[in-house]
């Protein structure tokens, strides 16, 4: 694993568009079942423009800023001894059906812990007018050798 990996930043993604059906497609996958996450109805009632997305579906977004740092050549990241080892979210607001979402990732960490190496990745997530929505934050664990 490259220690110099640490603090760097990625470019932006593509702009990620929301739609109503993943939004419930990534809900029933998680059982979420609150009226809000499937029903245009129900979140309309509820204030919301759209459906709202379950926490968690930032990491949809969130995948397209980790395959940056995967394919990132001198990396050192053997792909086949990684484990997802944390995740967790930061949210100012939901993630809506309809919002369009750019990610950018940083590196906030890599460590060596015996012969593995953790590497944490933050991901900022921001709409259309570049307001935060959400951060999702990885910590990879890159397997040593055998």
């Amino acid at each position: 694993m490259n220690p110099e990996l640490q603090g760097r930043t990625f470019p932006p993604t593509e702009p990620y568009v929301v739609g109503r059906e993943k939004v419930r497609e990534f809900a029933r996958a998680v059982f979420a079942t609150n009226p809000v996450n499937l029903d245009p109805v129900a979140a309309q009632a509820a204030g919301y423009a759209d459906v709202v997305a379950p926490p968690t579906f930032a990491v949809v977004i969130q995948e397209q800023t980790l395959a940056q740092l995967l394919a990132e050549p001198g990396s050192g990241i053997d792909f086949a001894r990684v484990v997802h080892g944390d995740q967790r979210f930061t949210a100012t607001r939901p993630i809506v059906a309809g919002d369009v979402l750019t990610a950018q990732l940083t590196v906030a960490s890599v460590k060596t812990l015996g012969g593995h190496s953790i590497v944490t990745a933050e991901t900022a997530i921001t709409d259309a007018s570049g307001e935060h929505v959400v951060t999702a934050t990885s910590a990879l664990v890159v397997r040593g050798e055998d």
